[in-house]
């Protein structure tokens, strides 16, 4: 599957969030991580995630497509603003 991911954290965590993300997925922006996974990898980055930020500051988007017509999308803490198009 094709995984996208977004982040929007506290400054003195962006660094340990970007060097775990960087084990499994491309850096592409700032905020931003992209690549192949497996739905177990997604879940293993998710809890390892989890451990790193604080939820009710932090906020991580996955954006996973198992289809190219598909997409889930996944919120890990706070939802900073509701996006209904996808470009």
């Amino acid at each position: 599957m094709y995984v996208i991911v977004v982040y929007d954290i506290a400054v003195e965590r962006i660094n340990s969030v970007r060097h775990y993300l960087k084990q499994y997925l491309n850096w592409i922006q700032n905020s931003a991580f992209e690549g192949e996974l497996k739905e177990g990898e997604v879940e293993k980055i998710k809890i390892g995630l989890k451990k790193l930020i604080k939820e009710e500051e932090d906020s991580i988007i996955f954006y996973v497509a198992a289809d190219k017509q598909w997409v889930t999308k996944t919120v890990l803490g706070i939802e900073k603003s509701e996006v209904t198009t996808i470009i």
